[in-house]
């Protein structure tokens, strides 16, 4: 059964010590997947890959009951009613605290459907007055949903990491990956966001992120990029596959 109105958020859009201190607003829902109070279950990050491995969205605050409590009333929103949601956000970005201010969409979490990012585009639209920008590894859904026409008040960046890694086009799409340190993205001529995480869409097109803020994640990566360790498990994926197809029947077989 959905969540009853006593149990959505009272405000949307929240600001953790990161973004208040570049003047960002966030909306987050839960990292990669989550089980509702009611039973149900909803992916919330269909494309991630490697990424889940190092997933900050599932470490520190981020496990706090409150805040995951927090994400899930968000996401019960988003499927029990997503136009009034829609509304609900318009409604609370036309406050003037956000008039010339960034939203950053999906401090964790990714668009999960078609039908919640036309949302959040129609959102965009009804508020010209501020700006959105996000992360997605939701490649394929952006190339058709908001490539062709994408409102003009959001700025997005292809983050590698995910299953759709091979339908980012690095000479052309702007694109973060993340790095073991500071050194590494130098080395690599890109270049970081650490500075703010506005630079992710307002800096140069190559957008580095460090992994040294957080030392597990760093033990995991190695010296590899984020992107390098998804290659690494998309080539194990294609040689599992190919474990499990038949051969193909010599020509000769075929034409007995």
């Amino acid at each position: 059964m959905p969540s009853s109105d006593a149990h959505r958020p009272a405000r949307l859009l929240t600001q953790n010590r990161e973004m208040r201190a570049i003047g960002v607003w966030n909306w987050s829902l839960p990292a990669l997947a989550a089980r509702l109070s009611d039973g149900r279950t909803q992916v919330t990050c269909p494309a991630a890959g490697a990424c889940a491995r190092i997933c900050y969205g599932r470490n520190g605050t981020y496990r706090f009951p409150v805040v995951q409590a927090r994400h899930q009333a968000n996401l019960a929103f988003v499927l029990d009613d997503l136009p009034g949601w829609e509304r609900a956000m318009i409604r609370e970005l036309s406050e003037r605290r956000f008039a010339g201010r960034f939203i950053r969409i999906h401090d964790v979490g990714d668009f999960f459907s078609d039908a919640y990012t036309l949302a959040w585009c129609r959102v965009m639209h009804a508020s010209p007055a501020t700006t959105f920008y996000a992360y997605t590894k939701e490649v394929r859904r952006f190339k058709r949903l908001i490539e062709p026409d994408p409102p003009p008040n959001f700025l997005w960046v292809y983050s590698y990491g995910g299953r759709e890694d091979s339908f980012i086009d690095p000479d052309k799409d702007r694109v973060a990956d993340v790095f073991p340190d500071e050194d590494a993205i130098a080395a690599a001529g890109w270049s970081s966001q650490e500075a703010s995480d506005l630079l992710a869409v307002l800096g140069p097109r190559l957008v580095g992120v460090p992994a040294n803020r957080i030392p597990q994640f760093l033990k995991r990566m190695g010296q590899r990029r984020l992107s390098e360790w998804q290659a690494e498990l998309d080539a194990q994926r294609r040689r599992r596959h190919l474990r499990l197809v038949p051969a193909a029947e010599p020509a000769e077989q075929r034409a007995a």
